[in-house]
């Protein structure tokens, strides 16, 4: 018996099974020591073995390292044959994990990271950060991070793309899935425990190093969107790989048919989340940056919240400033844009808010999505605090509603507070509509707290609005004090002036928005409340015009010109008085109406779609006679239409009980047409 002796290639002993068989045939059972023969053959087989072991190691070092899934499934199948294939790939898998928390070390480690180059002194020793050298350790920090990031990244594709050729590589003979040998006995899979040793690592280790070094502690909180950035780039980088992988090895290219490597289900399933439904790799990576993030916020909340705190101390009376109002927005507008301090520049203290072309400029196109909502979040807070102290600054008492005299201190408080409050809103409204600055659930979280904005400014105007409202309805209400039943002064002069009401009115307006209103910045804010009151004063107008009785033809003649002025009076209240809408058109519909015949009136397509019925049927009343008497209710007390029709009826139905009780033979000829009219509005 003796052995042939030849060199082993793994061609030759690619079905290497023959190995451990042999050598487990001549020693099975039998105490074969001493035998000169025997002993030889065992010892050409170990030898063999160990030959064919580092030439199959070589192959999958470098199978992985290029990305050839024939070499690694060729070196694979060997380990399979020998046997060994689960601790071979514990053994590569480990190396990987011991490499990558080597390379952490070294990127953190703070001799490193101070040593200079060209160091002068004593060998080895090392320069602690000072404030003289802090931007280049921080150069250095985050050079060493890039780096470590490409390393986690290498070191992860070739785990990854191991992983997939275990996943599609079956065993020719037996048809077993190499992935299977791995994870049997329950074993999870070679990818997710790299993984999780690798989150783990990254979170022990910089929790570690931050915590024997503040210079670190400082970098990762202050600047941790440069530490997200890499993060998601890193996890970006990994995705665009699995996706890649899976791609070139279902379609096989450039795989050799005779390694079995074969589609399976689960060539359309994450790499990382095989096996793993309910576990998110990407959360995973950034659960070791929470510490970081959480001081990184709270820090940021405290930026933002300092100077408001500065300027609207507790106790204090005065509003911001220009310049303090313009560093509060500022401070805003950076956090809220995803800028840390330290990548911004100075700008000139009479800029509002960065031009959203300059925020471009300053490389923030990386925006997480998570991060920016909690940014915004607390720039939303902030916008809030700056609500409740200058709701304090408000004046409520008397005399922030006078419009007698000139601005008090309160109205000129209130004024001021209202400015600050509009601008403010048109800062962060810019951040929001800035197209690539900020992401939609971050505008979301900004757009939410500008609507507290917008109530506090409606409610510290309200009631100046409110006491000029009433002015304006009690100089209205005056037209009754005027006569209106004379006949015409002069037929061939028609041209009536205004009654002295409607003078008091426009002046009285006029007055208002020159001593008041023009102090406000917020033009179309105001402009917008205004023109709710121009609307009303029309209202009021044609309500009451319809009211008057008796009404001769040179009334008639006055308050057709009344209803002129009246355009010219409520025209300070709006942009344009075309702009009030229905009330508009009431106005100017409501003045020929004064000279048509009441059944031309009641048969217009303006009664019920223009006029109210009820304003209509009040103004049937002015051609009645005096037994027919119009309602007495205040119409205010009855905004309901069907409430006020109710009224008009019960005085049509006395008048019908009057004429009755005299035994009067007819009813006037506007009754009929009126109790028409009455019918017409009830049907609706």
């Amino acid at each position: 018996m003796y052995i042939v002796q030849y060199s082993p290639t793994i061609d030759t002993f690619l079905p290497v099974k023959s190995l451990n068989w042999r050598q487990d045939y001549l020693s099975q059972g039998v105490d074969l020591s001493g035998i000169e023969v025997i002993e030889n053959d065992l010892l050409l087989i170990s030898r063999a073995r160990l030959e064919v072991e580092n030439q199959a190691k070589r192959l999958l070092e470098q199978g992985m390292e290029i990305q050839n899934p024939t070499q690694v499934g060729t070196a694979l199948q060997v380990f399979y044959n020998l046997g060994s294939l689960r601790e071979t790939i514990s053994s590569v898998v480990g190396g990987y994990r011991t490499t990558i928390k080597d390379n952490i070390n070294s990127a953190l480690d703070i001799k490193g990271l101070t040593q200079p180059t060209n160091p002068r002194g004593a060998p080895g020793r090392a320069v602690l950060p000072t404030p003289g050298n802090t931007a280049a350790f921080r150069a250095a920090l985050w050079t060493h991070l890039e780096k470590l990031m490409d390393q986690i990244c290498a070191a992860c594709r070739q785990v990854q793309h191991l992983q997939k050729v275990l996943l599609k590589k079956r065993d020719p003979v037996t048809h077993v899935c190499f992935i299977d040998e791995i994870i049997k006995d329950g074993q999870p899979d070679i990818l997710y425990t790299f993984w999780t040793d690798v989150t783990s690592t990254l979170s022990e280790e910089f929790h570690r190093a931050t915590e024997a070094s503040s210079f670190l502690k400082q970098a990762f909180e202050g600047e941790y969107p440069k530490l997200l950035r890499l993060y998601n780039e890193l996890w970006r980088r990994l995705q665009q790989y699995s996706a890649s992988l899976q791609g070139a090895l279902t379609s096989g290219a450039g795989i050799e048919a005779s390694l079995d490597i074969s589609a399976t289900e689960s060539d359309t399933q994450d790499l990382f989340t095989h096996g793993k439904q309910d576990y998110n790799p990407e959360k995973a990576l950034k659960d070791s940056l929470q510490p970081y993030e959480a001081a990184y916020l709270s820090k940021s909340l405290s930026r933002l919240f300092d100077p408001i705190n500065l300027v609207l101390p507790m106790g204090g009376r005065n509003p911001p400033s220009n310049d303090e109002l313009d560093s509060i927005i500022k401070t805003i507008s950076r956090q809220a844009a995803y800028l840390p301090d330290v990548c911004l520049t100075e700008r000139h203290h009479s800029d509002t808010i960065p031009p959203l072309d300059v925020m471009l400029e300053l490389n923030v196109a990386s925006v997480d999505p998570n991060l920016a909502l909690a940014v915004s979040k607390n720039a939303a807070k902030t916008v809030q605090l700056f609500c409740v102290k200058s709701e304090q600054l408000l004046c409520t008492q008397g005399e922030c509603s006078q419009v007698i005299g000139p601005l008090t201190e309160g109205q000129r408080r209130n004024v001021a507070v209202i400015n600050s409050l509009y601008r403010l809103q048109q800062a962060v409204n810019k951040i929001v509509s800035g197209s690539g600055v900020c992401v939609p659930p971050a505008a979301e979280a900004l757009s939410s707290c500008l609507e507290a904005v917008q109530v506090l400014m409606s409610s510290a105007v309200q009631p100046l609005l409110q006491s000029v409202s009433d002015s304006i309805e009690a100089i209205i209400i005056t037209l009754h004090q005027e006569d209106f039943s004379g006949p015409l002064s002069n037929p061939d002069k028609p041209d009536v002036p205004c009654s002295l009401y409607m003078k008091e009115l426009q002046g009285f307006i006029s007055r208002v928005m020159a001593d008041y209103f023009r102090h406000f910045q917020c033009v179309d804010f105001i402009y917008e409340s205004t023109e709710s009151i121009a609307q009303r004063a029309i209202e009021l107008f044609i309500r009451h015009s319809s009211l008057l009785r008796p009404l001769g033809e040179g009334g008639k003649m006055r308050l057709a010109a009344d209803c002129a002025q009246m355009e010219l009076a409520v025209a300070p209240l709006c942009r344009r008085v075309s702009d009030l809408g229905k009330p508009y058109r009431m106005l100017r519909s409501f003045r020929p109406l004064l000279f048509q015949s009441s059944e031309l009136i009641s048969s217009s397509l303006a009664v019920g779609e223009l006029f109210p019925c009820s304003t209509l049927l009040h103004f049937f009343f002015t051609r009645a006679p005096p037994e027919l008497k119009s309602p007495h209710q205040w119409l205010d007390d009855h905004p309901s239409e069907r409430d006020r029709l109710s009224l008009i009826r019960g005085a049509l139905e006395a008048y019908v009980q009057a004429v009755r009780a005299r035994q009067g033979k007819e009813f006037a000829p506007i009754y009929p047409i009126m109790l028409q009219l009455l019918q017409r509005g009830s049907s609706v």
